[in-house]
């Protein structure tokens, strides 16, 4: 992904709130976008992410703060004056135009001649691989191809911000997970900051510069995805993104950088921590993904970050396996995942086996 940490900012939005009747959709949301930024919007259904999209586009209206575009207040804008445009979920392809005339319908009131038209629709036919196919029909067009049709009209008028609504959701998962990457490619492409609600985590973590995680109306945290996925900030942005398991535990001791922390069943643990972060006979939970952990057949020899488990269910996903293994107390499985680089021992693996989880210091979340 490009290096943008020193350009501006082409979206501010700052202070923002939104509410249907007693709803509070938007609660008093700030965030910068940057320029040339692929900037995505992740949370569950009625987190308040399509609403913030709509307030970019002008469809809805903020009741309090305001919305700046390269540095314009928008409250008086109406959205036909502002530099964005949107890709919608459903595409919007009109079904009586050909591929051609859909892609040029942006163009209508520029007042291009009818070879300057041609040229630049030719332009983005090329720029989203299906040259050739301005004389199609739109009924004859794949879902993945309405969408990059789609995306074609929402590009030839060079807007600022291409502001995009689940544009895959409607898509099988071979087909969506492809149009991410032509997706990404496209926006490296053309270098025109993207906007990206989805509440596809996979989807977000695999396209985006940064990714905003809404809750209830409220922005919980803005990271890049390796800072979302490996150190969230809450328990909701931890469980939200991926899988993880969690642990109760009592702060015994923190010293240079590291806490020793009791964890109950998963023994003592010791984490990497922040000075600020904890505080000795501090309640915290602990968060560590199925992969951190290391599973072994046989006691292995370290002195830290240790426990004994029983395995459970085992599921063989080609590439990969995920154990539920149970601890001494057997309330929760802890979910492991590990890679099939080779043979691994799992055909030794029964249920109710025997064995040990071992897990680094670095890959504890405190929280």
């Amino acid at each position: 992904m490009s290096d943008i940490s020193t350009q501006d900012n082409i979206i501010s939005i700052s202070n923002v709130s939104k509410r249907f009747g007693e709803v509070t959709a938007v609660d008093n949301v700030s965030l910068d976008v940057r320029r040339g930024e692929f900037y995505s919007v992740l949370g569950p259904s009625g987190c308040g992410k399509t609403t913030l999209l709509r307030m970019l586009a002008g469809f809805e209206s903020p009741d309090e703060g305001e919305i700046f575009i390269d540095g314009q207040p928008m409250s008086a804008i109406p959205p036909h004056l502002r530099a964005v445009n949107m890709v919608f979920q459903n595409y919007a392809i009109f079904p009586h135009l050909d591929v051609g005339q859909n892609i040029a319908f942006g163009l209508r009131k520029a007042k291009l001649s009818k070879a300057e038209t041609s040229e630049k629709v030719d332009e983005m036919l090329a720029l989203i691989k299906l040259s050739g196919y301005a004389g199609r029909s739109a009924t004859q067009l794949s879902g993945g191809e309405r969408q990059r049709v789609a995306l074609a009209r929402a590009l030839i008028k060079q807007p600022k911000v291409l502001l995009l609504d689940e544009p895959l959701g409607a898509l099988d998962k071979k087909l969506r997970e492809q149009m991410q990457f032509e997706l990404r490619e496209l926006q490296e492409s053309v270098g025109i900051t993207f906007v990206f609600v989805t509440h596809d985590q996979e989807e977000g973590l695999t396209l985006s510069d940064r990714i905003a995680v809404m809750s209830n109306g409220d922005v919980l945290q803005v990271a890049t995805p390796t800072d979302l996925y490996e150190r969230p900030q809450s328990r909701f942005v931890a469980d939200f993104i991926g899988t993880m398991n969690f642990f109760a535990g009592r702060v015994q001791q923190t010293r240079d950088g590291k806490s020793t922390i009791d964890a109950g069943p998963l023994g003592v643990v010791e984490a990497i921590t922040p000075p600020t972060t904890v505080k000795c006979g501090g309640d915290v939970d602990l968060a560590i993904r199925p992969e951190k952990f290391q599973i072994h057949f046989e006691a292995p020899d370290v002195g830290v970050n240790m426990v004994e488990a029983r395995t459970g269910a085992l599921a063989y996903l080609g590439d990969r396996s995920h154990f539920q293994v149970y601890l001494a107390d057997r309330e929760r499985p802890v979910a492991v995942a590990v890679q099939n680089v080779d043979a691994f021992g799992l055909q030794r693996a029964t249920p109710d086996q025997r064995v040990w989880l071992t897990f680094s210091s670095e890959s504890v979340v405190v929280l």
